[in-house]
């Protein structure tokens, strides 16, 4: 009954969290048509240092929360987790007062080392500082917010957690949507002020996430407190002990998990100089660095999202293989776990590059930024296959216990993209932040790779015969989609944004019925995803 409840929560948690990533995209079409690719610039250049200051003011306590919880209430000692719970909502005040502070102080020296100052087109620093303040007030709230929910996991309790999440985001886009037209398009208002409002949308939003959190523990207060008085045993830890049993867990996966916003953070400081360097103009930096940072990366993280989602839910798994030391088992997830992300990334990192310029005009529109958005994403696609291994790898680590060679992977990587960023983007222009990019995932990966092979005794030589095969495949698919696209182009020219959409439409669609074709025909699609989609077994069976 206790493993059907986890797998129905971990279910609900998943799927609020695929919800809440494809909301989290739509939404930056329309923003994108109201504010332009300098306003995503803007957006994204206050965004990202919150997302690396929230990272610093949660530390991964929230997840450390929810299993510290759930692993005294098994011991029948709930009031252990009720005393961490209370302790930790003042400490999460605490970190999120003292990094609001920290960014809305840092604001002016941030907007002095992103933006020139002294051109008059582009972004100006008074609009860099108001947008890193507006978005700054968000971190007095969203680590409360954050505990709360992983509180509320450790009794294995997901609902709270998947509902404020969707919530939370549906207000946010709203506000955001709302109000940014209001003052454009009503109000005649400036990108700048428009886009600062938006960024406050993470303090509104978190509102309603929080009103979500506040209403399901009114209703379940009396039953966590019926809990707390019918433990059977009550450790008595002091709070040190607590403290330090959860930094230990927290601190490596916190620090994994700020990879992309570290990597945006780098670009953040070095993109829009290091193009200025060569020649461009502020506002000509800005429009590639928006393409860049938010336009392109939005696009590629889709597949990194669908794999990642159906390539986790394996990962407790590997934890109790390898805890039960059944390395026959352990071998045989990892490699499901690999093939999963290298099925669904590939063909689609591949297939969004090939059709990058019909893909970025039916999204974003056909506008003077179509040409460099689609040289951009191009070229970015095709990283979300290493995005997607990095994750998933690092995650893999965690379930062997072998977390620290993750964190030394991450930081070989970062090292390598801050070394060659400005160099490469001196020669390749906005083309270089992606290769850097991509040396620097790589090398993290190279390393994640290694320590999977050595302390898992993992043997790579059979997935390095799948990833062949379904390398193959994708070649082939790519052949169809080009030849596809190119027919489709004849009939229907990029001219407006309706026809962009057939071109991709028709290309994606011939394109991946090909591929599924390939696949089921040849049984890969049944062994790899059969488990998942019992349909695809069938076809196998049928075929021989």
């Amino acid at each position: 009954m206790a493993d059907s409840k986890l797998v129905r929560g971990t279910m609900i948690l998943t799927a609020s969290i695929f919800i809440s990533k494809i909301l989290g995209l739509i939404y930056i079409f329309p923003f994108k048509a109201i504010v332009g690719l300098e306003g995503l610039a803007l957006y994204t250049y206050g965004y990202v240092p919150y997302t690396v200051l929230l990272s610093v003011a949660t530390l991964g306590i929230p997840l450390a929360v929810s299993k510290f919880v759930s692993k005294y209430n098994a011991l029948g000692d709930y009031e252990t987790g009720r005393r961490l719970f209370k302790s930790g909502l003042i400490v999460m005040s605490v970190t999120g007062i003292v990094t609001f502070l920290i960014l809305f102080l840092l604001a002016e020296p941030i907007a002095h080392q992103v933006v020139d100052g002294k051109d008059l087109k582009g972004n100006t620093i008074e609009d860099v500082v108001l947008t890193i303040r507006m978005v700054s007030v968000a971190l007095l709230i969203v680590p409360i917010m954050s505990l709360i929910r992983g509180y509320f996991q450790g009794h294995q309790s997901m609902g709270p957690t998947a509902v404020s999440q969707v919530i939370e985001q549906i207000v946010r886009i709203i506000f955001i949507l709302c109000l940014t037209f209001i003052i454009v398009n009503v109000m005649n208002g400036s990108i700048g002020l428009a886009v600062a409002f938006a960024t406050f949308g993470a303090f509104v939003g978190a509102l309603g996430g929080l009103t979500v959190l506040l209403i399901y523990w009114y209703k379940r207060k009396e039953s966590l407190n019926k809990q707390i008085e019918e433990s059977k045993t009550n450790h008595q830890l002091p709070l040190r002990s607590m403290y330090k049993e959860l930094i230990a867990y927290a601190l490596p996966l916190s620090f994994v998990g700020l990879a992309i916003p570290l990597y945006q953070t780098i670009d953040l400081m070095t993109f829009n100089k290091a193009l200025m360097g060569v020649g461009y103009d502020q506002a000509s930096a800005e429009e590639a660095f928006g393409a860049f940072a938010q336009a392109a990366h939005k696009l590629i993280l889709i597949p990194v999202s669908i794999a990642t989602a159906m390539s986790l839910t394996l990962l407790p798994t590997i934890t109790k293989s390898f805890i039960n030391n059944d390395q026959q088992l352990l071998q045989k997830q990892v490699t499901q776990t690999y093939q999963i992300i290298l099925f669904l990334t590939l063909p689609a990192a591949v297939g969004l590059s090939i059709l990058a310029y019909p893909a970025y005009g039916t999204l974003f529109g056909l506008g003077d930024d179509l040409h460099i958005g689609s040289i951009i994403l191009r070229y970015y696609a095709p990283v979300a296959v290493l995005f997607s291994l990095f994750a998933v790898t690092s995650a893999i680590l965690q379930g062997i216990n072998q977390q620290r060679y993750a964190v030394i992977g991450l930081v070989a990587g970062l090292l390598v993209k801050l070394s060659l960023n400005i160099l490469l983007i001196s020669q390749f222009e906005a083309l270089g932040a992606i290769f850097a990019t991509s040396l620097a995932y790589v090398t993290s990966l190279a390393i994640n790779v290694w320590a999977i092979g050595k302390f898992a005794n993992y043997n790579y030589h059979y997935i390095g015969k799948r990833f062949l095969l379904i390398a193959i495949f994708t070649t082939l698919m790519s052949i169809v989609v080009i030849v596809v696209k190119e027919i489709v182009l004849l009939v229907f020219p990029l001219e407006n944004r309706l026809y962009a959409l057939v071109v991709l439409t028709i290309s994606v669609g011939l394109g991946g019925v090909f591929y599924l074709f390939l696949s089921i025909r040849t049984g890969l699609a049944g062994q790899i995803l059969g488990s998942r989609f019992k349909f695809l077994n069938k076809k196998v069976r049928a075929k021989s």
